[in-house]
């Protein structure tokens, strides 16, 4: 695996449990933008589920505001640029633990630019650091813009998923 680092215009700032209304709001437009009508409450739900103590989130922030001070709670944070929430899953074939990648988002103005690329690297070595020796994750087969990146960072299919309308 190459290194591929964040450019030098962001700076990755470690998530908290403070953050799950921001992460709530960050995958509600990653699913409107996949087509989505009303997934508030699922999503809401998959946080309160899946973001664990040993769950990683980051914020993918611009380097000129990551400059700004936080601010105190209930005051405005400046807006991320992207997220990357790293989990825990088991590998049903091997009964074997792995990361898994939960959400993976760049908002769509800092798109083509590295970012995403940048974000799994970074998932990469942390999973790494971790002692996992698999990543995961789940990937809509229409969405072409992820499925060309996972593809290129050598990610390949290993299950289909398939539903039926009744």
């Amino acid at each position: 695996m190459t290194d591929c680092p964040i450019p030098a215009n962001y700076r990755l700032e470690a998530g908290s449990s403070l953050d799950r209304a921001r992460l709530v709001k960050f995958m509600q437009r990653a699913y409107r933008e996949l087509g989505a009508t009303d997934a508030s409450a699922h999503l809401a739900d998959t946080v309160e589920r899946h973001f664990s103590a040993s769950a990683q989130l980051w914020w993918l922030v611009e380097a000129r505001t990551a400059a700004l001070p936080a601010g105190l709670p209930g005051t405005n944070r400046p807006e991320p640029s992207g997220c990357l929430w790293l989990g825990e899953a088991i590998d049903q074939r091997s009964g074997l633990k792995q990361a898994y990648v939960f959400l993976l988002y760049v908002n769509p103005d800092h798109r083509q630019q590295g970012l995403g690329t940048a974000l799994m690297h970074h998932a990469h070595q942390w999973a790494a650091q971790q002692g996992y020796r698999q990543i995961g994750l789940q990937v809509f087969e229409d969405n072409a813009s992820a499925l060309k990146l996972y593809r290129k960072l050598g990610y390949r299919s290993q299950a289909r998923w398939m539903s039926l309308d009744i």
